[in-house]
């Protein structure tokens, strides 16, 4: 039997160990690689080497990771188009929820200038915001859409979850979801939007809260575990193609 090569697994960002979710990154898909017996290889990729789609031709899946401001915003930005456009799993956490919505706002919505407040404070469009409330080193209740992929990753309609971040959805990109494939996944107590995912698409999630987290404390959190079943699901398409 000829052995199933490893799926690649990018993870975008500019790693840090000191970066709390950046410890806890590969132990979650390792974690949940082995649960499902799905070989990964795993690999960094920094955000200022994305200079073009090409970097990421040969991995299977996109994780855009916590840690903005990134050395390139834009190449955090190419990297989640790629995903986005070439139907790549992609999953995106804290700073990769924020990107994935001025990605998603500039390529889809023709909002060019859409921007986050956090690099471009007097933008005149500036779909992510500051929270009212910081969210640094916090957890907080999270209320999962019923029929989301997060619902169904979870299992249940409730959950717990911690946060490292200071910056959230704008009001007026919100406004602009109704009807369009950009669903809202999960909101926390008040209604404030903590996850999104995008229909039509193998798998595209992304949240303000850093589940991977579960990972340092021996957890496998259910998100990773669908992204990689996803990611496998996805290889063994393309292979059968």
């Amino acid at each position: 039997m000829i052995p199933t090569p490893p799926c690649a697994v990018a993870l975008v960002g500019d790693r840090d160990d000191a970066i709390t979710a950046h410890r806890a990154l590969p132990l979650a898909l390792a974690d949940a690689g082995r649960r499902l017996g799905i070989a990964l290889d795993v690999e960094w990729v920094p955000t200022d080497e994305i200079v073009e789609a090409t970097r990421l031709e040969r991995f299977a899946a996109v994780w855009c990771t916590p840690g903005s401001p990134y050395r390139s915003e834009d190449g955090a930005l190419r990297a989640i188009r790629h995903a986005r456009e070439a139907q790549r799993p992609f999953l995106g956490t804290c700073g990769g929820f924020q990107h994935a919505v001025v990605e998603y706002a500039r390529n889809v919505l023709g909002w060019t200038d859409a921007d986050h407040a956090e690099t471009a404070p007097d933008a005149a469009r500036a779909v992510v915001v500051p929270l009212s409330c910081a969210l640094v080193e916090m957890r907080d209740a999270v209320h999962l859409v019923a029929g989301s992929r997060c619902a169904r990753a979870y299992g249940v309609a409730r959950i717990e979850e911690g946060y490292h971040c200071r910056y959230g959805l704008g009001a007026t990109f919100r406004a602009a979801l109704e009807d369009g494939p950009l669903r809202i996944a999960a909101v926390d107590d008040v209604g404030d939007v903590r996850a999104l995912e995008l229909g039509g698409h193998p798998f595209f999630v992304a949240t303000l809260f850093q589940h991977e987290r579960a990972a340092l404390a021996g957890h496998c959190p259910p998100l990773v575990r669908a992204f990689v079943e996803a990611v496998a699901a996805d290889s063994r398409i393309a292979r059968a193609a």
